[in-house]
This record gives C-alpha cells, structure tokens and sequence, in this order.
C-alpha cells in the first residue's frame, strides 16, 4: 500500500517569510515579507540560504526549544544537490534528512517527518523548503538578464521558505494520514508546460488515497494540489473525469490561488514554497475547512535532460490534515 494512517502525528507549529511579490498576493497572512529578492545578501543563492535559517530560528524560538530538543531535521530546495537545504542545515546542530522532490518536496517531508514519529521514538522534527524565483529560473530556465519570452502555459516559481515543526504532542493541526506518490511519464518534454507534466501524478495520487484509504472526495472539505497552475489544474480534473469518473466539489491548485491576475505569473505559482504559502497564509487562516487533503507536485526533471529532449517524469505525494476544535 501507498498510504499510511498515524495515531499521534501534529502539525504543531509553522513560521513563511514571502518574497517581494508574494507579499502583494492574495495570501492573507505571513511573519516576514522581503523588500527585495536579495534579502541584504550579495547573491540571490545566498537570500535563499538566509530565508531558511531565519523560518528555523523562528520556530525554535517561537516554542522555547534548543536544537539538543530537536531529533531530526527534514528538507530540500530546488537548487542543484539542494545546496540551499545544505548549506542552511549546516547552521544546526541536528540529524538531517535532505529530500528533493521538486515541487512535491514540502508533502514528502511531512511524510519523512510524520512516519519517524509514528514509528520511533522521536518527539519532535522539523521541516524545511523554500524556493527563489531567481535560483529556479537560473537554473531551469534562463537568466531573468536573458529575457527570454515565456508561453501562457509556463508559471512563475515563488520565492519564500517555510519551516514547520511536527511533534507527537496534540496540536490544532493533526497529520491523520498520507499517499506516497509514484512516478509517471506521459512523454511530455516542454518544461514551460509542467502543470500539464504533473496532472497526471496529481490524479494517480489522488485516486490512489481514495481506493486504498476506502473514500470518496467529498470526505475533504477542500483538495489542495501544490503547483498545477491555472493551466495544469484544469487538465488535471479533466483528467480525473475521463481516466476515474471523478468530479471535484471542492477542489483548489495554490499555484493558481497565490497571485493576483494584475501580478502577471502566466498560469500561475510554482516552487516547493507554493503549496504551503497557500496552506497556511490563506486556507488555514480562513477558518473554513476541517480536513484537507493537500497534493504537492513535482517535475523530476533537469536542464540537462531537457536540452537532451527527454520526456520529463512526475511525482505527486499526498497529505492529509485535520484541523481539530
């Protein structure tokens, strides 16, 4: 089986800083909003780094702990060998786990982090990623300098960081249960069309927790999936029509919730950072939904396989969550 149920798995606590667009978005909440994107560093690598340790040093302090408190820490980035994570981790003085799942990478630490505590010992982790919309078009895409033109398809990665903090202590936010994704390929090899790369895991995931969890969709008050886009989204309930005979109710992407229309994102956000900017600046803060069953979404590809024309694999892991009275 794919998916997991736990007995005592809390989201106990979480802290974002939002990069300089993001905090003109539609988000409704965060702790600090950058003015720039180098965050008084001298590289946009160096920002990221930055972002990370700050979000760590908030959530220890924010909950009176010292690193000896902590048992492991879990995360990635986007970068290259996630320098970013690395780098950062080195700052602490804890065991440390680095994921990398693209897009995905935020549910998959959940998932790292939900299933140590449900099974050993530990007592409490805690969760990093982020994302900088400079490192990741760097990196992926071209330089911002190039000026390259983009199709309406593409996405605009995010930048922030999100830190969170999971323990077996009961909490607001209970991990209840997961789906651990498998990798699919429909032969797609455009990587400004990732939303349409990464539907297809979205909708294999998705169905898969319900099979195997034994629910239907109306079980959740909301479907949050990670980067799908505007775009991606709506081939990914097509998708679930023709392929499940599934209709969402209650369906969201955060890809496409984060910015405003005026902001000029083509079809919308991307990034580890995205999904949970949106979970927790803007649906948890909402105060509407109970059980939420959120879907990040990865493309595991890179610039090198891309330039070589390969198709590009996706992954899509789920979690879900209850917010308790």
């Amino acid at each position: 089986m794919a998916s997991i149920k736990y007995k005592n798995v809390y989201l106990t606590d979480y802290y974002t800083i939002v990069g300089p667009l993001e905090k003109e978005s539609r988000l409704r909440s965060y702790d600090i909003a950058l003015d720039d994107y180098y965050y008084k560093e001298n590289t946009f690598e160096l920002a990221e780094i930055k972002m990370q340790k700050v979000v760590l040093d908030n959530i220890l302090f924010k909950n009176s702990l010292k690193t000896k408190d902590v048992d492991l820490l879990v995360g990635g980035d986007l970068t290259n060998q996630i320098s970013v994570t690395n780098y950062s981790a080195k700052n602490f003085n804890l065991p440390f786990l680095g994921l990398y799942a693209a897009c995905a990478t935020f549910p998959e630490s959940l998932i790292v982090a939900a299933n140590f505590l449900d099974s050993m010992s530990y007592k409490r982790i805690l969760t990093v990623t982020s994302s900088h919309n400079l490192t990741a078009e760097k990196q992926f895409r071209y330089p911002v300098e190039y000026g390259s033109p983009k199709p309406h398809t593409a996405t605009f990665t995010a930048t922030g960081s999100v830190a969170t903090l999971l323990t077996k202590a009961p909490s607001h936010i209970k991990i209840e249960s997961s789906t651990i994704g498998t990798p699919i390929d429909m032969g797609i090899s455009d990587a400004n069309n990732l939303g349409a790369v990464m539907a297809p895991a979205a909708a294999t995931t998705l169905y898969t927790h319900l099979q195997e969890l034994k629910r239907d969709a109306d079980y959740y008050d909301l479907i949050l999936t990670g980067d799908l886009g505007c775009v991606g989204g709506e081939i990914f309930k097509e998708y679930l029509k023709v392929n499940y005979n599934l209709k969402l109710k209650r369906y969201l992407d955060a890809g496409c919730e984060l910015f405003l229309k005026s902001q000029d994102t083509y079809a919308g956000g991307s990034g580890p950072v995205c999904l949970p900017l949106v979970l927790f600046d803007k649906i948890l803060c909402s105060g509407k939904y109970k059980k939420i069953l959120i879907i990040g979404t990865g493309a595991l590809h890179s610039a090198t396989l891309v330039n070589q024309k390969k198709s590009i694999p996706a992954i899509a892991h789920a979690v879900s969550l209850e917010v308790l009275d």
